[in-house]
């Protein structure tokens, strides 16, 4: 791929914010969704449109019922946005739609709307990829289609379509456009910058100074405010599982009598608290938790780079936060999330983000590099070390398949998040302590080795809950 129709992949593309419980399942039908609507503004047909139909195709299709893919479909046609919608407007909305059995389309047009009709859930495959979503619109004079894929991370794409605003593939002018960790490395090297630093002029390209830091900020607030709320919130998750929250019994036994107010001064609380190995585990393991409990429950995450695996980048750097470094500011935030932003983007490069194409290693795995080069860049690590601890966290998930018990993201993967995070921790300090001449394994290799394993992976094991866990226990057991 040349340098000109190389992927410009943004931070802010790789770390979005929306709605759970999966970025490939929810946030990319949603988002797909929205952009069929503006397809037909586009062209004149949204008022002049009086059916619409929506066909799953394969793994959008075998577990889009646990992902709420269907839900996430009403609401994208409704004209909600993920991003900003109150969590608390969503039910109403689905709720209205299912009992007037009418869907405002693009929030401007009534039209007659069948969940159970109008959403047609289809278990064969499309050739392009695993997740295919179609949308059919009626007039009286026309009818017209079009057929979008969900590829992870809420990014959606068309068929043979080289640029979308969802997929990362814009004309961007970055000043160090980046392919492979070698040539990252490389302009660290000669600018004698550190990722975070190269990262951050490439975003300046892009957005003013101040944008940056907003966005960034915002995202890591977001992060934050969902911890909290796992924290604090108990109760069984939705699905049928039965899944008992433990973020909160965990959190309550770690944190104690003490009084807090807001996310802000809970975590002034948080560092003030016992930090033995043992209390250290369970602080990270209930972060992990807590933000993908809200996740599972339709609550707010940052894609990071998927919802499934949206807790691994938060639980760390609220370990780094809260553990290694009581003086951290939110330069340190900034400079984790731009580290991160970037590691994810050359996976998505040069393999996948999608447990639908590539397994859990796709989500987890991706994470865990995430947040293990970022935290080590936090630590003090060279470029080349950062981008060890990235490669250390990525081969120790290497082949991890995806199947999700009832097609609901919560077993195994809440859990999955937990030891992600642990793991990126472990990869961080096995870094710090590698000399990179010693180094065996660069990361584009582990990124090439990813992606053959993912296209070697049998499809039961891709999120279509056609094997192992999702066979092994179903619904009825629980």
């Amino acid at each position: 791929m040349t340098a000109n129709t190389m992927e410009r992949i943004s931070v802010f593309d790789m770390l979005k914010i929306g709605i759970g419980p999966s970025s490939s399942h929810t946030l990319g039908p949603w988002r797909a969704s929205e952009a069929f609507v503006k397809e037909l503004k586009d062209k004149n047909f949204l008022h002049k449109t009086f059916e619409v139909r929506v066909d799953l195709y394969g793994s959008l299709s075998l577990t889009g019922k646990g992902h709420a893919t269907d839900l996430a479909v009403m609401l994208g046609l409704s004209g909600a946005d993920p991003e900003y919608v109150p969590i608390e407007s969503l039910e109403v909305i689905i709720n209205a739609i299912n009992r007037n059995q009418e869907l405002c389309l693009g929030n401007e047009s009534i039209i007659k709307f069948s969940p159970s009709e109008n959403i047609v859930f289809n278990k064969n495959f499309l050739p392009f990829h695993a997740n295919g979503i179609s949308f059919t619109a009626k007039g009286n004079d026309f009818e017209y289609n079009s057929t979008f894929y969900s590829i992870g991370g809420g990014f959606i794409i068309k068929e043979n379509e080289e640029s979308d605003n969802n997929t990362g593939k814009v004309v961007r002018n970055f000043p160090f456009p980046i392919e492979k960790a070698t040539e990252l490395l490389e302009y660290c090297h000669r600018e004698n910058k550190k990722i975070s630093e190269i990262v951050f002029e490439n975003e300046k390209s892009i957005r003013s100074e101040a944008e940056i830091d907003s966005e960034l900020l915002r995202i890591w607030n977001t992060m934050l405010e969902c911890a909290y709320i796992g924290c604090h919130t108990e109760g069984i998750l939705p699905g049928g599982l039965n899944v008992r929250r433990r973020a909160y019994d965990i959190h309550k036994n770690l944190i104690g009598v003490v009084t807090y107010h807001n996310p802000q001064d809970w975590l002034l609380s948080i560092k003030k608290t016992n930090v033995k190995f043992r209390e250290i585990l369970k602080w990270v393991s209930c972060f992990s938790l807590a933000v993908n409990e809200v996740n599972a429950s339709l609550g707010r995450v940052v894609t990071a780079p998927t919802n499934g695996s949206a807790g691994v980048i938060p639980a760390v750097l609220l370990y780094y936060l809260t553990i290694e470094n009581h003086e951290a500011s939110n330069e340190q935030i900034k400079q984790f999330l731009l580290v991160a932003g970037e590691i994810g983007s050359l996976f998505k490069k040069g393999a996948t983000i999608s447990a639908a194409m590539g397994g859990c290693q796709a989500e987890i795995g991706v994470s865990s590099a995430m947040a293990a080069g970022a935290l080590c860049e936090l630590m003090g690590g060279t470029p080349d070390q950062v981008l060890i601890a990235a490669e250390i966290a990525m081969e120790h998930h290497l082949g991890l398949t995806c199947d999700p018990i009832g097609g609901l993201v919560q077993v195994p993967c809440i859990e999955r998040n937990a030891m992600g995070a642990i793991k990126a921790i472990n990869a961080a300090e096995l870094a710090i302590e590698t000399d990179p001449k010693n180094a065996k394994v660069p990361i584009d290799k582990v990124i090439s080795t990813m992606w053959e394993t993912a296209k070697d992976m049998n499809h039961k094991y891709k999120e279509t809950s056609e094997g192992g866990l999702a066979v092994a226990v179903s619904l009825a057991d629980c």
